[in-house]
């Protein structure tokens, strides 16, 4: 699937590599602004330093072991596919764990910065934690463009493309799990035994589980999601392109190329519009609105990328209707970080019930954040819902009457990828939400004043929420991606076996398909969950232990040894990350070779439908659960010490993992299992 370039088409991918450039750029020149802030009083440089060392040792040996399997998986494509897919792989790869390593760089090194700027004011704290968390969401996007944009214009090769996507893939998931579960078995191991057990305050530095909680901070919440949503971004670009050389052909059979590099504009326009878009978080001196200040650059980014996709569209494919398809999945961007927010803020009644249940006990508790996360599932997967049939109808000219138009789908991967281009500015929101967590870690532990304190628990609430937040776009933009994914896979099948393939729901092999690809969502968070579990289990016996055998640490009179927890969960979690990570690979092989494409087929199906609804009810779940539990920190319920702050802690340890570790993880999940079989295709017909 070879292209060549002339004129516009031409023009479109400079512009989509210079625009990356320019993000990067912008990227790093956040970075240097906000490495040159002051960093505190030696205490808190020394609590910093101890966190960067713990963050960047895991991430260094996390790539090597990555590196390993990346090496032997390059080498099978080269020889079973070819040399040009293989090279894709390679860069995908370097790229995202390049992402990946920049933001937690910054990251790990901004939570002093932000304790600090907290003593002279609020709104000077939320510039800096916010442009730390904005180098991550430019860097990601930034990179993302530049890596489709540079190796589709020296190959002009299609298929070339899905090498450099499951590269991506490939990352993230590993990144995903490997941070998950060191984050989580960190922070559950630490909660477990400092505040049910011995009374401890979040981040007290007695606790010696404190350091390893806020290292974990960084690598699954920055690093990790970095990775996912580079990923994220790449194969729905991918997705797109391909759909556009599938759906329109010449009179003489040959490619209408705007079509393809069409994605790619749109890229670019949105990377313009996030940078803009940076410049509208502001707080107003003796303001407290911090979500509003944050959602006003959500919103400014995705006004001026929606103006920015009206002129595009209308210049390079002279008309507008992919236009209204861009417009829906901005509009989708919007509406599910609201719908998020509702059920995961202290200010709604989702995490409010669940406060209010914590007072009858644990078991209530659970049962009630259990009830909230199914709900919190429910109106994100009909807003995808709402988002195909809508989009779809505008590309095909009117509602699905049972004959697929390929115009639609194409309408359909347009929508994906105008929701992605919004990923800049969701991923500095994101990765504003450890800085912030560890900048209040850092006050606390250094014993800063109470009023800086406060103000960087206002931050961290809100970072709170905007992680979740960010987990539910990224779930429901893998949704959109997986299904442009699926229609890519149908098609190149078709084209491979020189006949299309039917998917009928009475064939057993569809069935059977369906029936495995559902199951492999739950396979998948099960052994998640269960590694967070056993190296959890590791942290609660060392802190116990130092706890028992060191009585002076409860009286300041001795140290922890933070470094021993550290190893614990870094063997861990390298350790435990490789047996979930090989599922999305090994499945879909093992399925295209012994029971045939169609059965492939029904498996993407499957894994699609039950790791949306899964994935949503987990992160919606847990981070109700955490921010109940914040919500009688506030003085609700009896506060502090209560019975119901006890429960809301139990529903928090649970929720954790479900939230950071299993849920997160299932999104590049999904799009390996797809990206897999699409590399298969050739081999399997």
């Amino acid at each position: 699937m070879n292209v060549e370039f002339a004129g516009s088409n031409l023009t479109v991918m400079y512009l989509g590599i210079i625009v990356a450039i320019v993000g990067v750029i912008v990227a790093f020149m956040y970075s240097s602004w906000v490495l040159k802030q002051s960093s505190g009083n030696k205490q808190m440089q020394e609590i910093s330093k101890a966190v960067q060392e713990g963050a960047m040792a895991y991430l260094s040996r996390q790539y090597k072991s990555i590196a390993i399997i990346g090496i032997i998986v390059a080498i099978i494509i080269a020889l079973a596919i070819d040399i040009t897919t293989a090279v894709g792989f390679v860069v995908g790869a370097v790229l995202s764990a390049f992402c990946g390593y920049v933001g937690m760089f910054v990251s790990s090194r901004g939570n002093a910065k932000v304790a600090e700027a907290a003593r002279k004011s609020l709104p000077y704290a939320l510039t800096v934690a916010f442009r730390g968390g904005a180098v991550t969401g430019l860097m990601c996007v930034g990179l993302a463009l530049l890596g489709v944009s540079v190796l589709f214009l020296s190959t002009g090769n299609l298929d070339a493309l899905i090498g450099l996507g499951f590269g991506a893939s490939l990352i993230s998931v590993f990144a995903r799990l490997g941070g998950g579960i060191y984050t989580k078995s960190a922070d559950v191991g630490a909660d477990l035994v400092g505040k049910v057990e011995s009374d401890l305050p979040e981040d007290d530095p007695r606790n010696p589980g404190t350091i390893a909680d806020n290292v974990g901070d960084n690598v699954g919440d920055c690093a990790g999601m970095a990775a996912d949503l580079f990923e994220t971004y790449v194969v729905t670009a991918i997705g797109a392109m391909l759909l556009g050389g599938l759906a329109f052909k010449g009179a003489d059979g040959g490619y209408i190329v705007p079509y393809i590099v069409y994605p790619v504009l749109l890229g670019a326009v949105a990377i313009i519009a996030t940078i803009l878009g940076t410049f509208f978080v502001k707080l107003k001196e003796g303001s407290d609105a911090v979500m509003n200040a944050l959602y006003k650059g959500m919103w400014g980014s995705a006004i001026l990328a929606l103006i920015g996709f009206y002129f595009v569209t209308n210049w390079l494919l002279d008309t507008t209707i992919f236009f209204l398809p861009a417009v829906i999945g901005v509009v989708v961007t919007v509406l599910i970080v609201y719908i998020t927010d509702y059920y995961t803020s202290t200010n709604f009644r989702p995490v409010r019930s669940i406060s209010y249940a914590s007072q009858s006990g644990h078991a209530t508790n659970i049962i009630t954040g259990i009830s909230v996360g199914m709900e919190g599932a429910v109106i994100p997967g009909f807003l995808i819902v709402g988002a195909i049939l809508g989009s779809y109808s505008i590309g095909a000219g009117g509602f699905p009457s049972g004959e697929i138009s390929m115009e639609g789908l194409y309408s359909i991967s347009i929508a994906s990828m105008a929701m992605l281009s919004m990923t800049g500015i969701v991923v500095a929101l994101d990765a504003y939400g450890p800085i912030t967590d560890n900048g209040g870690g850092i006050a606390e532990m250094a014993e800063l004043p109470e009023d800086v304190r406060e103000k960087t628990d206002a931050l961290d609430a809100v970072g709170n929420t905007t992680k979740a937040v960010t987990k539910g776009y990224a779930i429901g933009s893998a949704g959109l991606a997986a299904l442009v994914l699926l229609a890519d896979y149908m098609h190149k099948l078709a084209e491979e076996g020189g006949k299309e393939l039917v998917f009928l729901l009475g064939d057993p092999l569809v069935i059977a398909g369906l029936l495995i690809g559902a199951a492999l969502p739950f396979l998948f968070s099960a052994l998640a969950m269960g590694a967070v579990g056993r190296a959890a289990y590791e942290v609660v016996d060392e802190v116990r232990r130092q706890l028992r055998e060191k009585p002076g640490i409860m009286t300041f009179k001795e140290k922890p040894d933070y470094g021993r927890c550290v190893d614990i969960v870094t063997k861990r979690a390298l350790k435990e990350m490789i047996a979930p990570g090989i599922i999305p690979v090994a499945a879909p092989l093992i399925v295209g070779f012994l029971i045939g494409p169609v059965a492939l087929g029904g498996m993407l199906f499957g894994v699609i439908v039950s790791g949306l609804y899964l994935a949503i009810f987990q992160t919606s779940g847990g981070g109700a659960w955490d921010n109940a539990k914040k919500y009688i920190e506030e003085g609700n319920y009896g506060g502090k010490k209560s019975e119901a702050h006890a429960a809301a802690v139990t529903g928090d340890t649970v929720g954790d993992p479900l939230k950071d570790t299993a849920g997160p993880a299932i999104n590049p999940m999904i799009k390996v299992v797809n990206i897999v079989a699409l590399l298969i295709v050739g081999l399997i017909v």
